[in-house]
């Protein structure tokens, strides 16, 4: 098709958009001139047009008039559904691109979107992970400072200039102070949470229950992660030799148990019952689904429908799994008078003066329950993440397990056998080998952030964006960079022994600025504390079922592996 009869076509569709919305019965010769003068064409068969229109059909060939007649009417009615169809088509032909120019005219550079799906098709049909897409364009748009993408017809900026993040993040915080994603708590009462709130009211909230997560804190509960350790020590020691183990199901169980014990007071058993309610509520969390992925859709696209009517997609149980639970515990301690400095506590304080949030915040049992959830959810997912990655690699490194595991025994022999909370930080290759599992399977892959300025124009560019537009600072991009982590494929625990100290903004596995994540502290020492329980008396080993190299689930939005983790245990003598 050339370029001239595009336009043509183009030009008498929107001509028959034009007679479709207007009285063409009375006037037929206007319409028609109207065609004429637009296409620059005579249609050869006017008379047959305008005695259409006037409900009397001109037979040009005889031929033709000996067949059977079609009412006048009829094709009249044909005509004008034929008008009203290429009305819609274009309608929603405009809809779907007209935001494709954004980037152009704003000077970004970035892929070509593509009809109904922008550039996240193989995203959309799982043919690809969001992170390994992040990870093409941004080694793609290499000497760029963004790249502009669509998430259908979204524009989303991506971000890649470390200091233009910076700016982001912490710099200009309060024009980017929230994510942009959708509160819809009539449909999802627990999506009132700290990672998703407005700014409003994710302020007074955060400020309320940051106390909970102090190192002051952390060394209160350090006994408790200490309990759970033994717990799992002692699982371990069950598990028969050379037994194959899927980590991402162990790991999580382990961090099921810690943030029970030590954030609500509660014994969650994930180790020793298979039927724990908690691990259950854990795994419908995070399980991957048709379902869920089209709530998801409808969710992004649609938030105000969505809040409306989500409530027609059932989650599980997990709302009022929460929900009770919290109200129970709460309500068990003021009868018993029982006083935990944990979490909880703080909840129960901030339910009983709802006026030191402000008046931003209704205060209902729901927002609560939010934060619980939030932190049960985020906390056992990502430090199970991290540990089962950190196990998967070490397997596949004896040189550097065995490295860790003589550096854990030595710990252990200063302290007369015992794991202290100062203990964590005295050993700098479990560090270097937490700090590179985060590196290369980073627990939050991503960032988004939401422009609430009137507009923003980035230093030192000419590229201003408008208000409410969506930003994606591609972490795992950052991560992988090989200009700032040479080799980045490879799992190299001395790179963070050995270089310089390396820009925060290119390494977030926590995020960065005041939205940072709330419990950084508690789930390094969870991850720390997991991995050696794990590696001072077992040694883990790749196996038969082992997946190298690996492969990320695409229908995950964390980076989760395929299929699981594998690998073999055994147990190793202290010598």
């Amino acid at each position: 098709m050339t370029l001239e009869k595009a336009k043509d076509d183009k030009v008498i569709v929107n001509v028959l958009f034009f007679i479709f919305l207007t009285d063409w019965e009375e006037q037929p010769n206007n319409s028609y001139d109207i065609i004429r003068r637009l296409t620059g064409r005579i249609c050869r068969r006017r008379a047959l047009y305008l005695s259409l229109l006037s409900e009397n059909i001109v037979h040009e060939d005889p031929q033709e008039s000996e067949r059977p007649a079609i009412s006048p009417r009829k094709m009249a009615g044909i005509f004008e559904i034929l008008c009203g169809v290429a009305a819609i088509v274009s309608l929603l032909y405009y809809y779907m691109t007209s935001s494709f120019d954004f980037w152009k005219v704003r000077g970004v550079k970035g892929p070509k979107p593509s009809l109904l799906f922008g550039n996240i098709k193989d995203i959309i049909f799982q043919r690809k992970p969001l992170t390994q897409y992040l990870i093409e364009i941004y080694n793609e748009y290499k000497n760029e400072p963004f790249i502009g993408i669509f998430f259908r017809s979204t524009p989303i900026l991506v971000m890649k200039d470390p200091q233009l993040i910076k700016d982001v993040l912490i710099k200009d915080f309060s024009l980017f102070p929230q994510r942009g994603t959708p509160v819809t708590e009539k449909a999802e009462p627990l999506s009132q949470h700290l990672v998703f709130l407005e700014a409003a009211r994710w302020r007074p909230l955060r400020n309320k229950l940051s106390p909970a997560f102090t190192s002051g804190k952390l060394k209160e509960m350090f006994h408790l992660i200490l309990e759970c350790a033994d717990h799992l020590e002692k699982y371990l020691n069950k598990i028969p030799e050379n037994d194959i183990v899927e980590f991402r199901e162990l790991t999580a169980k382990f961090s099921t148990d810690v943030i029970g014990n030590c954030a609500f007071g509660i014994e969650m058993n994930a180790l020793s019952d298979e039927e724990s309610e908690f691990r259950k509520m854990g795994r419908e969390v995070f399980r991957t689904s048709l379902k869920k992925t089209i709530r998801f859709r409808i969710r992004e696209s649609f938030p105000r429908v969505y809040n409306q009517l989500g409530f027609l997609f059932d989650d599980g149980g997990v709302t009022k799994f929460f929900v009770n639970i919290i109200k129970e515990t709460i309500d068990y301690r003021k009868k018993n008078n029982i006083v935990r400095h944990d979490f909880v506590n703080i909840l129960m304080e901030l339910k009983d003066n709802p006026d030191k949030l402000g008046d931003e915040i209704e205060f209902t049992d729901s927002l609560l329950a939010s934060q619980a959830f939030v932190f049960f959810a985020a906390g056992f997912e990502t430090s199970s993440t991290t540990m089962s990655h950190a196990l998967y690699e070490l397997a596949q490194h004896q040189d550097m397990q065995d490295k860790l595991r003589k550096e854990i025994r030595e710990e252990f022999k200063r302290n007369d056998g015992t794991l202290k909370y100062e203990s964590i930080k005295t050993m700098p290759y479990l560090h270097a080998v937490f700090q590179e599992t985060l590196r290369k399977y980073p627990a939050g892959p991503l960032l988004f952030r939401e422009c609430l300025a009137p507009s923003y124009t980035f230093e030192g560019t000419k590229v201003t964006i408008p208000k409410n537009q969506k930003l994606l600072i591609p972490i795992v991009a950052l991560h992988h960079d090989p200009e700032i982590y040479p080799n980045p494929d490879n799992f190299d625990p001395e790179r963070f022994i050995t270089m310089e100290k390396i820009d925060e903004t290119n390494y977030m596995p926590f995020g960065r600025g005041p939205r940072n994540c709330i419990g950084e502290r508690f789930a390094v020492y969870q991850t720390k504390v997991g991995l050696i329980t794990f590696l001072r008396n077992h040694r883990v080993d790749v196996c038969e079922q082992t997946e190298i190299p690996y492969v990320v689930d695409p229908a995950s939005f964390l980076l989760a592996p395929k299929g699981g983790i594998h690998l073999k245990i055994t147990k190793v003598s202290e010598t």
